[in-house]
């Protein structure tokens, strides 16, 4: 990893940004020297903009990508607000990474099940593209993504025509109800899981989403045989600092922006029900 003080902001550029949906832009930004340090997918980094503030979004790109770093932001407060109405040119604050990221050595060889729920594709994307890099160390990939709209789903390209295209790999996208311009399978993100009664031999399940969305894709991977070290998921909930300090984000023992945001089912299990 490259040797930067993760407490202290670094300098970028917004090279772009893109709007996925009405709620949601993609920023892709880079230091002088490109991607400011090396990452894991599944962590996480700190965007910040004087004098509004600073706020922590996962990075969705992959670790491969050496140029930039980019973040899909959903609207949701005074930071993200002020995130979307930047221009290519701005400089902004980021420090990082945090966190554990996903385990990415010990899901060699095994059929991955990566199952999204709206702006919870963007962690997932990350991992994603990273193993489709190094397609030969994974099985087969089955993505399950969803949104409550069509102009709900994000990264279009890819999940539309790049993700399906690549080898032993397969994309089931779904709405939450029948809009006149979609005709793919309409339905939630968990029922979908059921219905599609993935296998669990040898295989690893992925998921991130809203938390009603994890709720219950937990109780279907439960019910289609999954065991607890099967299922990985990530929180991002009230971090601040990133490094374990304010305890704005502890679980138990745990503190989700350092122990975290990646944990298995089996360690949830363990944490307070609070979550």
């Amino acid at each position: 990893m490259n040797s930067v003080n993760p407490l202290v902001p670094q300098k970028v550029t917004l090279l772009e940004i893109a709007a996925e949906t009405p709620e949601i832009k993609t920023l892709r930004v880079a230091g002088e020297g490109g991607a400011p340090f090396d990452f894991r997918p599944g962590q996480c980094a700190m965007l910040s903009l004087p004098p509004v503030g600073e706020a922590l979004f996962s990075i969705t790109s992959s670790p491969d990508c050496r140029d930039s770093l980019e973040f899909s932001i959903k609207e949701a407060g005074s930071v993200t607000r002020a995130l979307h109405a930047l221009s290519p040119g701005q400089e902004l604050g980021l420090r990082g990474p945090y966190g554990n990221g996903f385990p990415v050595e010990t899901l060699k060889g095994k059929d991955l099940l990566f199952i999204g729920g709206g702006i919870g594709l963007a962690p997932l994307r990350s991992l994603i593209n990273y193993c489709l890099a190094h397609r030969a160390g994974y099985g087969h990939i089955d993505i399950v993504y969803g949104a409550r709209s069509p102009a709900d789903l994000i990264r279009r390209a890819e999940i539309n025509k790049r993700w399906p295209a690549a080898p032993d790999t397969a994309v089931y996208l779904t709405v939450d109800a029948e809009f006149p311009e979609w005709s793919g399978h309409v339905g939630f993100v968990p029922s979908y899981v059921s219905e599609l009664a993935f296998t669990p031999e040898n295989r690893v399940a992925v998921t991130c989403g809203p938390p009603i969305m994890i709720k219950f894709v937990l109780k279907a991977l439960e019910e289609l045989k999954f065991t607890p070290d099967q299922v990985i998921t990530t929180l991002e909930m009230r971090m601040k600092c990133g490094v374990g300090k304010c305890g704005r984000c502890n679980l138990g023992s745990k503190y989700v922006c350092k122990d975290g945001p990646v944990f298995t089912l089996a360690e949830l299990k363990t944490l307070p029900a609070e979550y």
